[in-house]
């Protein structure tokens, strides 16, 4: 029976994992270098992502300013992913947020440099 523990191990099973396989599945077909996804692979990789987003949710919670009022920032993700080795990675991908008028200035002082 599928999602059953089986001899020690867990079928494959959408209702083991809180993210959408279908979605899931439509991500890493997006990829040009992936033709078949095998349900067992869809499930680990399913899996994983999910406890990725657990981990990074509960380090930036920890490390958070929400922590008094029990919330999850934006700013909490991009400073745990500055802050933390393991998530360096993410730091293009959850920058820290800056005003408008502060990136022109930096721009117009990156201009400045070029000329000099």
């Amino acid at each position: 029976m599928s999602g059953d523990n089986v001899d020690g191990k867990v079928a494959p099973n959408s209702k083991n994992v809180s993210l959408p396989m279908s979605r899931v599945k439509l991500i890493m077909k997006s990829s040009p270098d992936v033709s078949n996804i095998n349900q067992e692979a869809l499930f680990l990789t399913t899996k994983a992502t999910e406890l990725f987003v657990q981990h990074l949710a509960r380090s930036s919670y920890k490390n958070g300013s929400g922590k008094g009022k029990n919330t999850l920032s934006y700013s909490d993700l991009a400073n745990a992913a500055e802050g933390t080795d393991n998530f360096q990675f993410l730091i293009d991908i959850l920058p820290k947020k800056i005003l408008a008028r502060d990136y022109l200035k930096s721009l117009e002082e990156r201009g400045e440099e070029d000329h000099i």
